[in-house]
This record gives C-alpha cells, sequence and structure tokens, in this order.
C-alpha cells in the first residue's frame, strides 16, 4: 500500500518535521497560546506523534485515540491553552504533513494520487477523532470532572 509508505517516509522524516513544526506553531499567531506549554514538552509530544504515525493511524484503535486525546485535551486546558489555539494546531499540522509530502514529489502517476489521497483520509480521520476526543477533555477539565469519568459513562453506553 503506497499509503504505509509515506507514513513511513514522514516517520522516517520525524525530527526535521517535529523542529520545524513547533517554530511554526510558536510563531503563528493563531496558536500563540502553545507557547504556554513548555517547548520541551510540546516538542516531544509532536515527536512522539510523527514518529509512531503508522501505529496511531493503522492499529491503534478509536479507544486509544479518545484515551490518549481526552487526557491530552485537559492537560491543555489546564496549561490555560484556548480551545481555539489547540483547535489550530490539529489543523496545522495536518497541513505541515501534507506540504511535506507534496514537497517531495509523489504526485507522478494514478496510483501514487490515489496512495495519497488514501493517506489523507487516513490523517483527516485520525486527527478529526483525535480533536474531538481532546475537546472532550477540554469540557471536562472546565466542568471539574475526571476524564476517567466520562469514559467509564461512554464504555457504559457503547456496551
Amino acid at each position: 500500500m503506497i499509503a504505509i509508505r509515506l507514513v513511513r517516509l514522514i516517520e522516517s522524516h520525524c525530527d526535521e518535521l517535529s523542529e520545524n513544526l513547533v517554530e511554526k506553531l510558536l510563531a503563528d499567531s493563531r496558536t500563540s497560546d502553545l507557547r504556554k506549554i513548555p517547548v520541551n514538552e510540546l516538542r516531544g509530544r509532536i515527536h512522539e506523534l510523527l514518529q509512531h504515525l503508522s501505529e496511531w493511524l493503522l492499529t491503534k484503535t478509536t479507544g486509544d485515540i479518545e484515551s490518549k486525546y481526552v487526557a491530552l485535551g485537559t492537560r491543555r486546558s489546564a496549561q490555560g491553552v484556548s480551545l481555539s489555539d489547540f483547535s489550530w494546531a490539529f489543523m496545522r499540522t495536518k497541513e505541515h504533513l501534507w506540504a511535506f509530502l507534496q514537497r517531495q514529489g509523489f504526485l507522478l502517476n494514478a496510483v501514487e494520487l490515489y496512495g495519497e489521497l488514501e493517506l489523507l483520509r487516513l490523517l483527516d480521520q485520525f486527527f478529526d477523532q483525535a480533536l474531538c476526543f481532546a475537546i472532550q477533555g477540554y469540557e471536562l477539565e472546565q466542568t471539574g470532572q475526571h476524564p476517567e469519568q466520562k469514559q467509564l459513562s461512554s464504555a457504559q453506553v457503547t456496551h
């Protein structure tokens, strides 16, 4: 599958991509609240995501994404990062990855174009779910609930 090859390309360039993305996010007026996060924490979080992107896109369950991103949303809310800045960071991350793939020149034929479209679909699905769960974490922080309480009630509803 060509999409896997493209994800592996992102993973193999995760150091450079992480560093460049952190610089962009900290300089962008739409994500200025990210400056409230210690730079090493922000860099580490982005690097961890990009280094293991294939796992997040292909093997992690919705429950895995929920657990990770509800907790992240709760943390960012507690750090004083506005929800709009946090949401823009998700958008900028997707844009950054897509721009990287475009610079690599993979639009050579219809098969490779299909692979890029498949990867874009996987990225969109992952980031959309992650953002929704992170927003849920923000809401929990705002209401004083613990993420575990909400996840427990979510699990009870689905079973």
